[in-house]
């Protein structure tokens, strides 16, 4: 099929790699011109685990372009996906301005043949209704605009038959590919039947896990709803899981107090087949693109319609207190920490990404710095990219031992698996006074005090 993906970013770059990957025929268009030449000469401008080798191959056999010409790729795709970024306001209400240009831009661009619109992009619940409003704007404006030019008067003279389509993501950072070929569910949100066959045609070798990873599995579960229950869908599923984060976390303080092992804990409740053991790992908080932002958005629109979300917002003041318990510890440890040197094991929120947004490590420097504290950091992406935009009050290190050396304590931030194989006693030896904190309880307690460290977890 023809498919065209509006928007570059995280979840429209895989989305279009991926699609052309499994046999289809993908434009991507940005705006960016700098971006658009950086795609087209091979290089993807995001760091995901096998993204790039996908989109190389891709485009070496003819299935994978890139442009900026939104009218191309409009004219090129059956179906258009819309893929931009809709970030948090100051009010949590999520920004929709990109996915109203583009709406606007494809009506301004259909003309003739039968198109699906798709919002790929996290939006407010009833956006479906509201983006085909757009687009028939972005139609009447070229309309009148032909009609001034002299042009045909009818409504011929713009032929348009589409239907917009909800068809949320699910994707991980650091594991995107991997969950785009293996998922757990597709959810297609429209009440017209041949858009949803069309999206199904489209997705047809996913669901019968042609790309999967594993063999003899079911077929992936397809949820078809109607559009406003599609978009509740993904918030529903991310605000879930940061309230069951921040549930272990808020378990994890009382741990502290009693006694108790968190990740033993953890490990109990999770055999529970009602609970399951995902999204039980205590730490110092969840950040990234998604969680925060999905939940202040679903907590904007319950109080558009006169709800409040009571436990969402327990789940949003549990996660701002815990990404200070790394703080805490260091101040229960060295006391004071002003004139104090403190490394950051990992900066971006989770591991194999190079997102930056919304990371705990921000909070952690922020506060650092405020209490006069140095604060030196090492992560495996950030430290050898250079991708450093944003980064201040923080030195940004080459290595872990550079990182150590100097130090009087380190949080271990990220849990990057080369974290688990850092040689830890010759770190301790550079360091002022040897105290880890382990904010991601990742790393053997045993092991670390073995070399020479003051081992302190969260909830242990």
């Amino acid at each position: 099929m023809r498919v065209c993906v509006i928007g570059t970013g995280y979840v429209g770059l895989v989305t279009g790699v991926c699609l052309s990957h499994i046999g289809h025929d993908v434009i991507c268009v940005d705006n960016n011109e700098q971006k658009v030449t950086l795609m087209r000469s091979g290089q993807s401008p995001i760091y995901e685990p096998g993204l790039s080798e996908l989109m190389k191959s891709s485009m070496e056999v003819g299935r994978l372009t890139f442009t900026t010409d939104l009218a191309a790729g409009v004219a090129h795709g059956e179906i258009l996906f819309i893929a931009v970024g809709t970030p948090p306001l100051p009010t949590g209400e999520s920004d929709t301005r990109y996915v109203e240009a583009v709406a606007r831009g494809i009506g301004a661009h259909l003309n003739g043949g039968y198109k699906v619109i798709v919002n790929k992009s996290t939006v407010p619940i009833g956006s479906g209704d509201w983006v085909r409003m757009i687009v028939l704007d972005g139609i009447a404006e070229r309309r009148k605009a032909l009609v001034g030019a002299g042009g045909p008067s009818t409504e011929e003279a713009i032929q348009a038959d589409f239907d917009v389509v909800s068809n949320p993501e699910f994707l991980r950072e650091g594991s995107a590919v991997y969950d785009t070929f293996n998922p757990d569910r597709i959810v297609l949100g429209s009440n017209n039947e041949r858009a949803i066959s069309m999206m199904q045609e489209l997705y047809a070798p996913l669901v019968e896990r042609k790309f999967a990873e594993e063999a003899d599995l079911p077929q992936v579960p397809v949820v078809v709803t109607d559009l406003s229950s599609a978009e509740m869908v993904k918030y529903a599923s991310n605000a879930f899981l940061a309230t069951k984060i921040s549930f272990i976390n808020e378990v994890a303080n009382i741990c502290d107090r009693v006694g108790a092992d968190v990740t033993q804990v953890a490990l109990g409740i999770g055999l529970d087949s009602r609970i399951g053991k995902k999204f039980l790992q205590a730490g110092i908080g969840w950040g990234g693109s998604c969680f925060p932002k999905d939940v202040l958005a679903l907590l904007h629109t319950a109080d558009d319609y006169g709800y409040e979300a009571e436990l969402l917002k327990a789940t949003v003041s549990v996660n701002q207190h815990q990404r200070l318990v790394a703080l805490e510890k260091l101040q229960q440890e060295l006391k004071i920490l002003k004139g104090k040197t403190i490394g950051l094991l990992g900066l971006t929120f989770k591991p194999d990404t190079d997102d930056m947004r919304d990371a705990p490590s921000l909070t952690l420097i922020e506060q650092l710095n405020r209490l006069g504290a140095r604060v030196k950091a090492y992560d495996p992406i950030v430290s050898q990219s250079g991708l450093r935009d944003g980064l201040s009050g923080v030195i940004v290190e080459t290595d872990p031992e550079r990182l150590a050396d100097g130090c009087d304590a380190l949080v271990l931030v990220t849990d990057w698996k080369q974290f688990e194989s850092l040689d830890y006693g010759k770190m301790a030896k550079l360091m002022h006074t040897p105290v880890l904190i382990d904010g991601r309880n990742f790393l053997n307690q045993k092991a670390m005090e073995a070399a020479g460290f003051r081992y302190l977890g969260i909830g242990r």
